[in-house]
Formats: structure tokens, sequence, C-alpha cells
């Protein structure tokens, strides 16, 4: 009992002082007194959560995902033990703004495309183009993933100082998310885009070969195929993913604008627009007089950023442990490439899958309704 006296007796002292000091002007003293017992108890929640996180690990169903890694179900979400770490302490310790911007996809569905085009079009007034960032680093240094947000390596606190509006990117499914910035009340907004699951595959297929080192075996398409469809894959399953945020956006379509690969493609200039519109940097008549859409298209364009020399030798550090070589993130971008590569078979099971998973949600992708 002892020890709990003194813990009172410490918090009455500093709170007397913190009393005598505002009373006498003392302002400096009180701000460093009050963050540091903040800063004290955000260390100790983050411990707590630590500790269920370690508990969690023992209960969870677990399977080896495509990367060869563990995955733990969480929520519905096949998670590597890092990124479900961070969906847990974001719970607790990411303080969202109304203004925030989220990209949110379910991987290797066209997210390095739509971060160029997001940080381009929030900045457009900001950065010529002939001096832009993405011409010295990758789209993905452009603004951070939430995912991996930790207390060292990628520390949610340095999200703090970001200049208004904040632009993040996350892969975790919608019920991962804190409901503090799903909840429509909170004034956060969503960019989704989804792509037809069969190229889904095929580029995360390509995407593995490209970080498995060259002294370990390859996984084979097969194997990839039987993970994908079983939904045991990284953030699967792949349906429930694009249906969790599909109903969302139906429900709040002010809060949700939800993109098709497929149709960005087709129309770009057309989607860029939109996309302006719902972050709320609009396109001026002025500016689209100007040929100011046709610039960002151009400049953020598959051919253009993989020609820079940044995406072809630079890399980016996520963590100590997970550095991943710019390149690895760009490919063809083309619609349909899967036809290259699964067989019949392979096609109409996954397009059956879709067909039977987005029945009766008015949701379309890659599969003709039958």
């Amino acid at each position: 009992m002892l020890y709990i006296y003194i813990y009172i007796y410490i918090y009455i002292y500093i709170y007397i002082y913190i009393y005598i000091y505002r009373w006498m002007g003392c302002t400096t003293l009180i701000i460093q007194v009050e963050e540091t017992m903040s800063t004290d108890q955000s260390d100790i929640e983050e411990e707590k959560i630590k500790q269920q996180y370690a508990q969690l690990l023992t209960e969870l169903p677990r399977a080896v995902g495509s990367f060869g890694t563990h995955l733990h179900l969480y929520k519905g979400s096949w998670l590597p033990p890092p990124v479900l770490l961070a969906a847990m302490l974001m719970q607790t310790h990411f303080k969202h703004r109304s203004t925030d911007i989220f990209l949110s996809s379910f991987m290797k569905s066209g997210t390095t495309w739509l971060r160029s085009l997001m940080f381009t079009i929030l900045n457009r007034s900001r950065f010529d183009f002939s001096d832009h960032p993405l011409l010295r680093k990758g789209p993905h240094e452009c603004f951070p993933i939430v995912d991996l947000f930790q207390s060292t390596d990628y520390p949610i606190s340095d999200t703090e100082d970001l200049s208004f509006p904040r632009l993040f990117a996350s892969h975790f499914a919608h019920n991962v998310l804190p409901a503090s910035i799903t909840d429509p009340s909170s004034g956060c907004k969503f960019v989704y885009v989804c792509r037809d699951p069969k190229d889904v595959l095929i580029s995360t297929w390509k995407f593995i070969h490209k970080m498995t080192p060259k002294e370990l075996p390859q996984i084979s398409l097969d194997q990839v195929f039987q993970m994908f469809c079983g939904g045991v894959m990284e953030y699967g399953p792949y349906w429930d993913h694009v249906l969790g945020f599909w109903k969302a956006a139906l429900e709040s379509p002010d809060k949700i604008l939800f993109f098709k690969y497929e149709e960005i493609k087709r129309d770009p200039e057309a989607h860029v627009k939109k996309l302006a519109e719902f972050m709320g940097m609009p396109i001026s008549v002025q500016e689209e007089d100007n040929g100011m859409v046709k610039k960002i298209v151009e400049f953020c364009s598959l051919e253009h950023l993989t020609s820079l020399e940044i995406n072809k030798i630079g890399a980016q550090r996520f963590s100590s442990g997970h550095v991943v070589p710019n390149h690895a993130f760009f490919r063809r971008g083309e619609v349909g490439d899967w036809k290259s590569h699964l067989t019949k078979e392979m096609k109409d099971q996954i397009d059956g899958i879709t067909h039977d998973k987005f029945k009766g949600s008015g949701l379309t992708i890659g599969a003709t309704p039958k």
C-alpha cells in the first residue's frame, strides 16, 4: 500500500505546482510538466497494447502467407505480426484530424499510381513540375502508410506535424481501421481503389518474385492462386476487403470515393477532376484551360514515373528491416494482363467466387454477372 500513497503524493505535488505556476504566469514550466505526464501516460498505454498484442499472437488463428511469413486472423483479415501491432497501436495512439484523407486499397490494386495522383493534385500550386518532389523520391515516400505505424522506426507521432490536409495510405480493411476515423462524424475522407481480382493476383505474384532473394525458391502461380482463392493472403480475403469499403461508400458517399482501376485507366482526366473535387481542391476553369489536368495525368503516368532515376535505383525504407526498391512497385499496370498467365479454369474459378461474393451488392468487378 505504501507505493500507492507515494504515487498519489507525487501527483498531488505536481498538480499543486502546476496551479501555483499558472497563477504566477510560468506557462513554460506548466507545459513541460503536462507534456511529460502526457508522454508517460502514452508510454504506459503503448506497453499495455504490446502486452495484449503478445497475448493475441498466441490465441489468433495462424497461417503462412504468400511471402512465406506467418499471418494472424484479426477482425476477419489475415495480417503479418508487425501490421497487426500497428493496427492495435493506431486504435489508441493515432490522433485524426477532420481534414485527413486516406487512400485505401487491397494490395496491388493501383495504389502507387493513386498515391502519385493524390500527392500531385494536393500540391499542384506548391510545386512546379520541373522541380517536383516526385522527381527526387518515390511515390511511397510522399505520404505515410498507417499499416506500419510503430513506436520506433515509423512512429505515429511523426504525423502530427504534417501540413493540412494530411494524406495517408492503408491496406487495412474498413473494419480494422479505428472507428474514430471511419465514423462519418470524424470528417476524415477515404479514396478507395479496387481492381479486377485476376489482375490483383498476377500483380501480387510478380511482386513476390521481385521481393524474394535469388537464393530462395520462387513461389509458383498455382500456390498464390490457391492462397488467393482461399482468402489466406496478406490483408485477405480480397472480396471481403472490397465489399467492406463498397458498403461503407454506399452509406456515406460524401466520405468515401470508390474507384475502379479499370475506369481510371479508361478516362484518367475525368477521374483526376473527380478526385480533386472530392479532396476539396477542385480544378478551376483557369487551370483546366491551361492544361493542368493533362499535365497531372502525364506527370503521374506509369511511363513517366518508371523513367525517373529515383524509381530505377532508389528504395523506400519503411523500417530497419523493411526496405523495398522503388522499381518493385512498378510493373505493366495494364488491364487484363491476367490473360497472359491464368488458365481458363483459374479464370472461371475467380470469376465464380467474385460473382457469388458480390451477388446482391450492386458491385461488379472483373466477372460478368450471370
